[in-house]
């Protein structure tokens, strides 16, 4: 029985119904879920029941190898033991029925997940997939917004769509947190020099365009930097007007699945000093990498 999608937003984000993805194996089921991710870019699937083995396993058998190189890694030891699981949450590692306190550094890091991004675009080969799940949702709104990349794409005027075609950008994940104030030390920001994407990238499998920027865009090779930022923040401003944004309230035990490629995605804010929230990510990577594409090496490349 072919997979059931249900549309949530006249242009993207779609909820697959009756599936328990622990359970799929089936190399024809895991090609029709990957066709609705291209047709989608977000899918919800509720009620599902992972565990962290199961989580990761099911990513590997989706798409294959996972990014492991997170920015969080800098700063602090992962709790789960294995950077492929990254913790989204507010939960304090030394007392797991607390929460982080105001001033811890992890939180503060943290805090930059509330901008407009997308996952590992600091990294080559960049994020493709993420799944996130849900473990523990409090009381509270704590949703998270996604931003349909392509469409916002295709009703730029095509003036703007000349002006940004072949533009190379370099994503940092260090430029996005210090936009809020958060300093890496030098031995840490030797760790997170970032990379370079195009900003317009191609998706032939469904003959469309996207927008590939996030918070992390510090900047445009071959331009002046004011100019750069100032471009990028006007795109981004475009791309999450409210016709291209759906907002997804958590229930426990949803898995969302984006496509990083194609979205952009924030949290948004809640009361995280009275309320636990728990959720944990599996991201996969870009294999193989946009020929275009490269770790950023600290020079400037010209446009």
């Amino acid at each position: 029985m072919p997979l059931q999608i249900k549309s949530l937003h006249p242009s993207f984000m779609g909820e697959v119904s009756d599936i328990s993805l622990k359970d799929v194996f089936d190399e024809s089921l895991l090609a029709e879920i990957r066709a609705g991710m291209d047709k989608y870019g977000v899918l919800v699937f509720k009620d599902q029941q992972f565990d962290d083995d199961e989580h990761l396993a099911f990513a590997r058998r989706l798409d294959g190898e996972l990014h492991a190189k997170t920015g969080s890694r800098t700063i602090a030891k992962n709790r789960f033991g294995n950077e492929a699981l990254t913790d989204i949450s507010n939960v304090d590692p030394t007392d797991e029925n607390d929460v982080l306190k105001t001033n811890d550094r992890r939180r503060l890091y943290s805090l930059a997940n509330r901008l407009w991004h997308t996952d590992a675009s600091f990294e080559y080969p960049a994020g493709r997939y993420s799944m996130l799940y849900a473990y523990v949702i409090p009381p509270v709104s704590a949703d998270t917004q996604f931003a349909d990349m392509r469409t916002a794409y295709d009703r730029l005027d095509a003036q703007m769509k000349e002006r940004i075609d072949g533009l190379m950008v370099h994503h940092s994940i260090a430029y996005s947190r210090q936009t809020l104030g958060f300093e890496f030390s030098p031995e840490e920001a030797a760790k997170i020099q970032g990379a370079v994407h195009p900003m317009v990238r191609e998706f032939p499998n469904v003959g469309r365009k996207g927008l590939y920027l996030a918070s992390h865009a510090a900047s445009i090779e071959g331009m002046a930097l004011p100019e750069a930022r100032l471009l990028i923040k006007q795109l981004i401003e475009h791309a999450t007007r409210d016709e291209f944004v759906y907002n997804h309230a958590w229930t426990t035990r949803d898995l969302v699945i984006w496509d990083n490629r194609a979205t952009m995605h924030r949290a948004t804010p809640f009361d995280d000093q009275n309320h636990l929230r728990e959720l944990r990510r599996v991201t996969t990577l870009e294999i193989p990498p946009l020929e275009q594409s490269r770790a950023f090496d600290g020079v400037q490349g010209v446009h």
